[in-house]
């Protein structure tokens, strides 16, 4: 999958267009000059504090061994611990870690998470090793970390990413456990666990749910109605999705269940398009069977490439894939009315100026694929807790409810039918709770943005990374930040 997304970068991108390491440093540097920052302070954000490289043979059966390379990247400390996944990719390189170790640690601040930003990374194909040749890699990558100081429920807590899940998440959180005997918070080391490794609920389709929550938030902005001429009413918009993983699939899933038609998806072998629509969880059946899109369907429109997708008719185009499907090559193909970045930085500089100027809304990566880390922080504060969200109070708060649906009843002059009474009296369960934290702090977030936007006169990407420079730098100068000065 991911070769045929990094070949799609060179049909969109142009020869002199940026790296997605140089890409991040633009946009800093570009809302760094609108910020009320003093230049040290800014200069010291800008930089990566650490980074681990590691290298490690693994026998890959027949008494043959392979050297693996391994990453960390810790970009920012001023809050711990930082935070961020660990992809296992071929393209894994030291300049990719940091670019999306800075761009975790803006992307805590414009969600008020309070991590510093991280990331890692495996350069291998995950698909060309068995489970059990993943697990050695796994674990000796995170015996590195343990062994150097580069993972801790307090120091640094990796997350999953491209190419990994629960199950690497498991592996890691095991081996820092036998690393660490005696660490009560051990499984605070990691999140993305499975729900029985100390996992939350809601985590798996958190980074789409807030998709969802961002794209909903944007659209009842007056002025992103004027901008576009949509009504600012989900139901009945037109939504397109490139990549139909982890993320791309539960955001179509989301929008679908709130009345909008999902009328297009690229994958790695292609992309379709139906203005009719699509079932998506049946889509997705059909693609996880066969690899393709090929035949499921006699009215659709297939393409070749999964950028294709991008160019096609639609209200709300999502690139949930990986970086730079969204260059100078293809900009002035895009149709769609608002771009909403569920992967990171799929759209270039160069691209995103010109998408601003044709009167297109970019919702920027930062800020509307940050459910991920949001979740991933609820998953930790359960750790940590060692208690399950809504253990405490779920049938307290059910008793109170209980006696309120009484006294409607007697004041009423009628009895609530079962249906009606369990609505009512139903108390929160964990993912109850855990959906509910992530609106609001989706809310919160896109509101702040949009403040900044209009204060500053600028676009909501520059805004977000205005936000975030301004929390993370009061955090710097407020702390006094030893040898700072």
């Amino acid at each position: 999958m991911i070769f045929l997304f990094i070949a799609a970068t060179e049909i969109a991108c142009g020869d002199n267009e940026p790296s997605f390491l140089q890409s991040v440093e633009k946009y800093y540097d570009h809302a760094a000059k609108l910020s009320d920052v003093q230049s040290h302070t800014l200069d010291h954000l800008r930089a990566v504090d650490s980074v681990l490289r590691v290298t490690f043979p693994i026998e890959v059966g027949n008494g043959k061994y392979e050297v693996i390379e391994g990453y960390r990247a810790q970009h920012s400390r001023h809050r711990l611990p930082v935070k961020g996944g660990i992809r296992f990719s071929e393209e894994v390189d030291l300049q990719e870690v940091e670019a999306l170790a800075s761009l975790m640690t803006y992307k805590c601040a414009v969600v008020d998470v309070p991590f510093g930003g991280a990331k890692g990374g495996i350069k291998i194909n995950p698909k060309k090793y068995t489970p059990a040749q993943l697990e050695r890699i796994t674990r000796r990558y995170t015996m590195e970390l343990c062994q150097k100081g580069f993972i801790g429920p307090g120091v640094d807590v990796p997350a999953p990413d491209v190419g990994t899940g629960p199950r690497e998440m498991a592996w890691i959180q095991d081996t820092y456990a036998q690393f660490n005997i005696g660490d009560v918070n051990a499984a605070g080391c990691v999140t993305g666990k499975p729900v029985n490794q100390g996992g939350v609920r809601g985590r798996n389709e958190a980074t789409g749910l807030g998709v969802y929550y961002g794209i909903r938030e944007f659209l009842s902005y007056p002025e992103v109605q004027k901008k576009t001429g949509l009504s600012g009413d989900i139901k009945g918009s037109t939504v397109v999705v490139q990549g139909f993983g982890n993320v791309g699939y539960h955001a179509a899933k989301f929008f679908e269940e709130n009345g909008a038609k999902v009328v297009g998806v690229g994958e790695q072998y292609g992309s379709i398009y139906d203005p009719n629509g699509f079932n998506v969880d049946e889509l997705y059946k059909y693609y996880k069977d066969n690899q393709s899109f090929s035949g499921y369907s006699n009215t659709a429109q297939l393409f070749d490439h999964s950028t294709n997708i991008l160019e096609v008719e639609c209200d709300i185009l999502i690139p949930a894939a990986l970086e730079r499907q969204i260059g100078l090559r293809n900009v002035d193909k895009i149709k769609a009315k608002v771009i909403g970045e569920g992967a990171n930085g799929p759209v270039t500089p160069a691209a995103h100026e010109i998408l601003e100027k044709n009167g297109q809304v970019v919702v920027p990566d930062l800020l509307l694929n940050a459910g991920g880390v949001t979740v991933s922080y609820f998953e930790w504060l359960k750790n940590l807790s060692h208690v399950r969200f809504g253990r405490m109070n779920k049938k307290w708060d059910e008793q109170a409810r209980r006696k309120v649906v009484e006294l409607v009843e007697q004041n009423a002059g009628r009895l609530l039918t079962e249906a009606e009474r369990k609505a009512i009296v139903h108390g929160a369960e964990e993912e109850d709770l855990v959906y509910s934290g992530l609106e609001d702090t989706m809310i919160q977030a896109c509101e702040e943005t949009r403040q900044t936007a209009n204060l500053k006169n600028v676009d909501f990407r520059t805004a977000a990374y205005i936000n975030a420079i301004q929390k993370i730098s009061n955090s710097y100068e407020r702390s006094g930040m030893l040898f700072m000065n």
